[in-house]
């Protein structure tokens, strides 16, 4: 075998491994998404793939990042996206998963408060905290444009 290269048939590492997961070989990635070796390098060298590297320096593709070739390849064929597109697709796709866990984490938190608050009764202390205060002019106003509503009560002088 020539220095440097190793065979490529199959997944590397196994769910009982250290790191538990299963990588695959560049080789065996271009095989079975029927792309050139160099196209993955090239998606590497753009920053859409970040595969994993042996100590050895041979790409090690996980799952994660096949499910991201899967996405890039469905661009690019099916859809005709260039490389740039691409990038701007997956930048987009990223902050709209950071933004539906940050939607996530707020929603747990509210349920989280509203239970909280149902145990401790804060129906009586709402009650207790509302206010009531004079309309303001802008209300004031609007009601003496409708006919027959009824006139806001006098608050303070303006």
């Amino acid at each position: 075998m020539p220095r440097g290269r190793r065979a490529a048939t199959g997944p590397i590492g196994g769910p009982g491994e250290a790191g538990a997961g299963r990588f695959y070989m560049i080789s065996v990635v271009s095989k079975a998404y029927g792309i050139h070796p160099q196209t993955l390098r090239l998606y590497e060298r753009e920053g859409l793939l970040k595969p994993s590297r042996t100590e050895g320096n041979t790409r090690l593709y996980s799952e994660e990042d096949l499910r991201q070739l899967e996405v890039i390849l469905n661009l690019t064929r099916e859809l005709g996206v260039n490389l740039a597109g691409v990038e701007i697709v997956l930048n987009m796709r990223r902050k709209m998963e950071q933004m539906q866990q940050e939607v996530s984490e707020f929603v747990a938190w509210v349920r989280q408060e509203l239970a909280r608050a149902a145990q401790e009764g804060w129906q009586e202390r709402l009650q207790q905290a509302l206010v009531r205060l004079p309309p303001t002019p802008l209300a004031r106003a609007a009601a003496k444009e409708e006919p027959g509503a009824p006139a806001p009560p006098a608050g303070p002088p303006e």
